[in-house]
């Protein structure tokens, strides 16, 4: 067992509390809307950007790639000052929803290189211009522009020429649980000599004022001057010291309370002398005063002058530890890195295949680190928030009816995978589901807890639901937690004995949020499902989540196909539950006959359901008056997600579970008319078992939307599947209801439209969460009909291909958007980006939230590498595939 797999074991073991530290601050608190307590709700203008340098905050702290412990009590973070900006550089800056042409985007340029699951070494990047920040002309460009124009980066500003950047890497190694170095390296990429403030910055969360649930009645914690290092008292951590040193400088210590600015901000009462925003005042305006001179307080930070000539390098080392540590200050802190280095290294040997390309290999160890780095302390406790904040203005008694008001049991303090901790820093429950595949490999226990914790009964609702996301708790997100289950219970465990706790754990409670799906959005008891945006956005022809034209109602065809898929991982769970615990076999039943239920209705209610026959392909349909069905004929996801609602039973699995065998036996006798929906194939040999398919389409119907699927013309891209139809650019879909028209348009880029805020786009652009499950579906077709079922791939090429190698194909689309390329970079760096060639900018990966459907540039949220980090498993299944097509289906 190597280093990092032994600490793992003492963190599941509680041997060592390795996980107690980690890059868990946000990037962005502010504009969220735990912060807000405004009367209309607009969280981006109630606490802003500018607001956030004053006002000290209630349920996090956000800074520079920075840390805490998994409570947030005491933070750490990197402030910096290049003597031209405006303000003091403490967090990453960015537009809101409001400013940008396509809604919230961070304007800064950093990257996550490393992590290990314990967060025993880490190491990020942030580039850092020598020339003041343009907050003004990013601000006033992109309010210029148009939907259809791209948006207005930092790079498209010049401030990066001549490559007048500091790159400053900040990298954490653990001596131990509870003693941590720091390293900051500030390097000169300019022509010429610059200077630099640097400001490495511990401080407290203001629980002493905004305290609220556990943090209530805390004691107030401290932070002093000792000689030459920083003393630190906190009632739950206890005693601290923290060191910083460079042999370039001296420091100069700060010091001030995490207070706001009430009188700035409000119009009241200041409660400390010193507040939030010295450091800026001091070091930005000169303001002596401003610091606290008592050297002591609840924020302080070593401040450190230099002048770093071209070319040239400066490092810095801090380390925080107990008091008491038998180590002095900052020695062994270089023996340190280098042992943690070497350590991750040995990690990921283990992990990454040993087939992986040198490129391979950066993919994986940058979206791992991505995965890592986005792990975040979410507080959220709805009871208290409704009630406002003891140190704001009373918000209005609407406030208790409004957002989120019927979650009042919500309590969530939690270090939570979030999609990008600026641009969407809160949890989406179908978005965490997809972190959770990538995660399983590297750290299972934390894959694992995860998917139990929005189950348990401080998140899930009462009624079953599970939130859906903190803009609104109510909304609905497809029901993939209990495929997310059933992935990491067979990927944590591929080397030994399964956990069949988690399982059942799991299974009990996804019991109650089925019911929940059952009783809401299928009310007519029709078996047809409906949903809302179904976290497709802007996919239908108008909001799905709000009133329809005409009052009508809408059948979904995505939201029909996940509920089957639910019925099937339900049925799996059961069947694996039900070998050791026969209880399960009659769950197993219910399942396998809701599922075949589900079928008929999607392809038979009202004559033929929700497929088109004419058109070979399944739409969502808009009933007006309770009777009138209208198709709306959008060739979308929509469509292909029932291809995705698919399983393989074995024999021999059947065989092993008399009492389901009899029901199954009994069902297929007695309804003879579903059979259509139930397949069975005789494989010779005792390593391949007979072996049952299941499944929405039949053979024809499946052959009719993969001919549609795999064309050029319509959904195949060279990166992988569109999520419309390429075919709507030359005949966009027009429907029109009561004088009014709704129209939808093949959009490969950045969403036109301001639906959902306009800030992601599911007209067109490839989305690796539903480029993964359709890729699964190929994969257990094959493993049911073998080699001998081929279709032409590409539909018009005249090749006929296997299930499994087409599958093999649709992996390498979307693993080439991040390979390097022999005649120029990576597909997912946009063909104007001002720095395209430069090796200080291509050998670094972002892992973005979609792609350019033509192009494969890299779109919406920049650092979602949590559903994007399937590639790591993409790239991992398909050598598994080319080693060895291996016998499973499930």
């Amino acid at each position: 067992m190597n280093a990092e797999k032994e600490r793992l074991r003492e963190y599941r073991e509680r041997i060592a509390d390795w996980k107690r530290w980690g890059p868990y601050l946000s990037e962005r608190q502010w504009g969220t809307v735990r912060e807000d307590y405004s009367s209309d709700g607009n969280s981006w203008d109630a606490f802003s950007h500018d607001d956030a340098r004053r006002r000290a905050y209630r349920w996090g702290e956000d800074g520079l790639q920075g840390w805490c412990d998994r409570k947030c009590h005491l933070c750490f973070s990197l402030a910096l000052w290049n003597g031209n900006d405006p303000i003091l550089k403490e967090r990453l800056y960015g537009l809101t929803g409001h400013q940008g042409n396509h809604g919230e985007d961070v304007k800064e340029c950093y990257y996550y290189k490393d992590s290990t699951p314990t967060h025993s070494y880490t190491k990020a990047l942030y580039r850092y211009p020598q020339a003041a920040f343009p907050y003004g002309r990013l601000w006033q460009e992109n309010g210029k522009r148009s939907r259809e124009e791209s948006e207005f980066e930092l790079e498209d500003t010049g401030i990066f020429a001549e490559n007048r950047f500091f790159d400053i890497v900040q990298e954490v190694a653990k001596r131990d649980s509870n003693d941590l170095f720091w390293r900051i390296t500030a390097t000169n990429h300019g022509p010429d000599a610059a200077p630099l403030h640097l400001l490495p910055t511990v401080w407290f969360r203001n629980v002493w004022r905004k305290g609220t649930g556990e943090d209530a009645g805390l004691k107030n914690p401290i932070i002093e001057l000792d000689h030459d290092h920083l003393r630190i008292w906190h009632q739950h951590l206890g005693n601290f010291e923290f060191h910083a040193s460079t042999a370039e400088a001296k420091a100069t210590w700060l010091f001030t309370e995490n207070e706001s600015d009430n009188e700035a901000l409000f119009g009241t009462r200041n409660f400390a002398q010193h507040l939030k925003d010295a450091f800026h005042k001091r070091i930005i305006h000169g303001d002596h005063e401003a610091v606290s001179p008592d050297s002591r307080g609840t924020k302080a930070a070593a401040h450190f002058v230099v002048e770093i000539p071209a070319g040239q390098s400066l490092t810095l080392i801090c380390r925080l530890h107990p008091v008491g540590s038998p180590h002095k200050g900052l020695e062994g802190a270089e023996a340190v890195f280098a042992e943690r280095i070497r350590e991750a290294d040995e990690f990921y040997h283990d992990i990454i295949p040993p087939e992986a390309t040198p490129a391979e290999r950066q993919i994986f160890r940058e979206g791992y680190a991505g995965l890592l780095w986005t792990k975040q302390f979410y507080y959220y406790i709805i009871d208290d928030w409704l009630k406002g904040s003891k140190d704001a203005p009373r918000p209005e008694d609407s406030r208790k009816y409004g957002r989120n008001s019927n979650w009042e049991h919500l309590y969530a303090r939690d270090i939570l995978s979030m999609p990008d901790k600026w641009e969407y820093p809160w949890f989406a429950a179908w978005d965490t589901a997809f972190h959770m595949i990538p995660f399983a490999a590297i750290d299972p226990d934390f894959a694992k807890r995860q998917l139990l914790l929005f189950l348990r009964e401080w998140y899930m609702h009462p009624n079953g639901q599970i939130p859906a996301y903190e803009w609104n708790f109510s909304d609905v997100n497809p029901p993939v937690h209990a495929w997310a289950v059933w992935r990491v219970y067979k990927i944590a465990d591929e080397k030994g004995s399964r956990d069949l706790l988690f399982l059942e754990r799991a299974f009990q409670k996804l019991l109650l949020n089925f019911t929940w799906w059952v009783n809401c959005k299928d009310n007519e008891g029709r078996h047809i499902f409906g949903g809302g945006f179904l976290g497709l956005d802007n996919i239908g022809i108008f909001d799905r989540s709000h009133g329809l034209p005409g009052g009508g109602k809408l059948n979904q065809a995505d939201g029909t196909a996940w509920m089957a898929s639910f019925c099937l991982t339900m049925l799996s769970i059961a069947l694996e539950l039900a070998q050791t615990r026969p209880a399960y076999e009659d769950i197993a039943s219910k399942f396998l006959e809701h599922y075949i239920e589900i079928c008929d209705a999607i392809n038979t209610l009202g004559g033929s359901g929700l497929w088109d026959e004419e058109d070979g392909f399944y739409y969502d349909q808009l009933v007006i008056n309770d009777h009138q069905s209208i198709p709306l004929k959008t060739r979308s996801l929509v469509g292909l997600l029932p291809l995705m609602a698919t399983t393989v039973l074995k024999q021999s699995q059947i065989d092993a579970l008399p009492g389901f065998k009899r029901r199954m036996d009994w069902f297929l006798q007695n309804r003879p008319d579903i059979m259509k929906y139930v397949k069975f194939r005789r494989v010779e040999g005792e390593k391949n078992p007979n072996r049952w398919l299941i499944a929405i389409p039949n053979e024809e119907k499946l052959r009719a939307t993969l001919k549609r699927m795999l064309d050029r013309n319509e959904f195949l891209s060279d990166f992988g599947i569109r999520s419309l139809s390429k075919a709507h650019r030359k005949h966009p879909f027009h429907f029109e209801l009561h004088g009014q028209t709704y129209s939808v348009e093949y959009t490969p880029g950045e969403s036109t439209t301001a639906m959902f805020g306009g800030n992601s786009n599911w007209r067109g652009p490839i989305w690796f969460p539903t480029n993964f499950v359709l890729i699964e579906a190929l994969e257990r077709y094959h493993y049911f009909y073998g080699d001998e079922f081929t279709i032409e791939y590409p539909t018009g090429s005249g090749k006929e291909m296997n299930l499994r190698d087409i599958a093999i194909d649709l992996c390498d689309r979307l693993i080439k958007l991040f390979l390097p390329r022999p005649d120029g970079p990576r597909h997912f760096v946009s063909a104007h980006h001002p720095h395209r060639g430069n090796p200080l900018w291509d050998d670094h990966l972002l892992f973005h939230e979609y792609f350019h459907a033509e192009t494969g540039k890299g779109l919406g949220a920049s650092h979602q590498t949590g559903w994007t980090a399937l590639v790591v498993r993409l790239i991992r299944e398909r050598h598994q595939k080319l080693r060895h097509f291996h016998d499973s289906g499930e």
